[in-house]
């Protein structure tokens, strides 16, 4: 059995250490087949798109190497298609990637591009022969890392231009990452000055490039037309949400179940499924191609995340930071697999993250956080299922909302909020989630319309530090009604807990609110579905809030 392609994302150097490969080369049809002159393939991380790039580059590239090439491609499926014959080593290649550029600073990302675009140009060289003066001049400016933040905003234009005269071909353009830079500055705060370099050297090379016989860029995310790709025509974007090329990157379930019969793992199906599968591309169920790779290769280390660790998180836990309490709740129903219904907007515009929560499930669901599927038109826009793909996400999710609550509060103040809680001791769990209200929620967020919702995502977010022995369920049926929250143990002998959260308003008294509430736990039998299960130590309290204070009423027991 061939050895597995950990770490390699270059086509030609996969063939040349005889890699085990997942036949994709059919995406090179399929890009030849697209009508569009410039393709946008947005794809969440480590899902296959610079092998694919790569695949793309040695196919069409018009070189010396170009016999060599074909070979790349024996046996393989592009092979037995008529476009293998028109198409294969006839065009010059314009190949750049972005996916290294991560640096803190602008001006550090900035030479990163500079040195990267030089490279473009060494690998032309020989275009030096066959240029005007002038050309020469601007050519070695840019080789040399000599030009202007102008200049270099210009090169790729400029370097079409030059192969088209040399080889009377039209050249392909391949950016492969073009929006890592712009995530890198978003999260560094020098967005505006790298979107603005950006918006030059990509709307130059793109924006009605007669000498371009196509362009293909892959990234994660749409960024908005009018923020970088304002005035492109003829611009195709295909994203996880439509059907064309979604089979193309990441691992179909034809393609796992042959990779784990090759490997001869298949007792595996089923937990890989579970941890590594979940993702929908168009209507194609997709695996997370590296962390089935990483499975098979450290498998007697049994199952575990793989693909949430190759990045950091740092602008989801940014967001989730400065997101409102609403958003929490939702992040909270997500961890209990339970979907949330969201229009996502594919023109993403960074500065915008913050201000709409359809535009962080849009990030999320991008970037390989969240699946979406049954999308439903509303009036004139599409509402789609959101929900968490696999344990390996949701582990991720959980660490992200822990370390959420971990910045917020000592570790030992929670420790002691939740030791109150499951050793049933009510009147110090009122004492200590008083402090934690005055502390760190502010007046506006228990002043304004929906403060049970505030609280109770406030509650559900500590809570989440139980989940490992505990089911956290909110909002679920139960007798006649719908508890707020409860907590379920694992263990059955020890105590299962029920809360109903209320709030004052004027008119109403703590010691009134606190005995409707109970009443009405009582009344509606929250306690039933618990009970059926077997749990016999039930705890059934009430919390009531008005503004930054709070008190606790215990029911009496059965």
């Amino acid at each position: 059995m061939k050895s597995l392609p950990l770490g390699i994302s270059d086509f030609r150097e996969l063939h040349k250490y005889n890699k085990y490969y997942v036949d994709k080369t059919l995406f090179i049809k399929e890009i030849i087949n697209c009508d569009e002159k410039i393709i946008l393939l947005p794809r969440p991380r480590r899902f296959g798109k610079t092998m694919n790039m790569s695949t793309l580059k040695y196919f069409f590239e018009l070189s010396d190497q170009s016999a060599e090439n074909r070979k790349l491609f024996s046996g393989l499926a592009i092979e037995n298609e008529p476009e293998f014959d028109a198409f294969q080593g006839k065009y010059p290649i314009i190949y750049v990637s972005f996916k290294d550029v991560k640096n803190t600073d602008f001006e550090n990302a900035y030479d990163k591009i500079k040195n990267l675009i030089a490279a473009v140009y060494k690998s032309h060289k020989y275009l030096l022969e066959n240029l005007e003066e002038d050309e020469k001049i601007f050519f070695q400016k840019i080789l040399y890392k000599n030009a202007n933040q102008n200049e270099l905003a210009e090169s790729l234009l400029s370097l079409s231009e030059y192969l088209l005269k040399y080889h009377s071909i039209e050249p392909i353009l391949l950016i492969d990452e073009y929006d890592t830079p712009i995530h890198t500055a978003y999260a560094n705060n020098y967005y505006k000055e790298m979107i603005s370099f950006l918006r030059v050297l990509y709307g130059t090379v793109l924006k009605d490039n007669i000498n371009l016989s196509k362009a293909v860029l892959t990234g994660i995310l749409r960024v908005a037309k009018e923020s970088i790709f304002s005035g492109v025509n003829n611009f195709g974007v295909y994203t996880l949400l439509n059907n064309r090329f979604s089979d193309k990157f990441g691992f179909t379930e034809n393609e796992v179940l042959q990779l784990i019969s090759d490997y001869n793992i298949q007792e595996d199906e089923t937990e890989i499924q579970k941890w590594y599968n979940g993702y929908i591309f168009g209507k194609t169920i997709i695996y997370n191609p590296w962390s089935i790779l990483r499975h098979i290769y450290t498998r007697e280390d049994g199952f575990k995340p793989h693909w949430v660790n190759t990045a950091s998180n740092e602008i989801i836990q940014n967001l989730i930071n400065k997101s409102d309490p609403v958003l929490k709740k939702e992040f909270h129903l997500l961890l209990l697999n339970q979907s949330i219904t969201k229009h996502l907007n594919e023109d993403v515009v960074f500065y915008d993250l913050e201000k709409d929560s359809n535009n962080i499930y849009t990030f999320l669901v991008f970037s390989g956080y969240l699946k979406a599927f049954n999308p439903k038109r509303v009036g004139n826009k599409l509402h789609y299922e959101l929900k968490i793909p696999n344990i390996e996400v949701n582990i991720e999710f959980e660490n992200i909302l822990k370390t959420w609550f971990a910045e917020s509060y000592t570790n030992e103040k929670v420790y002691d909020l939740l030791r109150s809680l499951t050793d049933g001791d009510v009147k110090l769990f009122e004492q200590i989630l008083g402090d934690f209200i005055l502390n760190t929620l502010s007046y506006f967020d228990t002043a304004g319309k929906n403060v049970e919702k505030v609280y109770q995502a406030f509650l559900l977010g500590i809570f989440v530090n139980l989940i490992d022995n505990y089911e956290i369920k909110s909002e679920q049926e139960s007798g006649h009604g719908r508890y707020d929250i409860a907590l379920i143990p694992h263990d059955k002998t020890k105590l299962a807990i029920i809360m109903e959260l209320k709030s004052i308003n004027k008119k109403e008294t703590k010691t009134k609110v606190l005995s409707e509430a109970i009443k009405q736990m009582k009344e509606r039998q929250y306690s039933v579905s618990i009970r059926n299960r077997g749990y016999e130590r039930i705890l059934e309290f009430a919390v009531t809030f008005d503004g930054k204070r709070c008190w606790t009423k215990k029911a009496d027991s059965n």
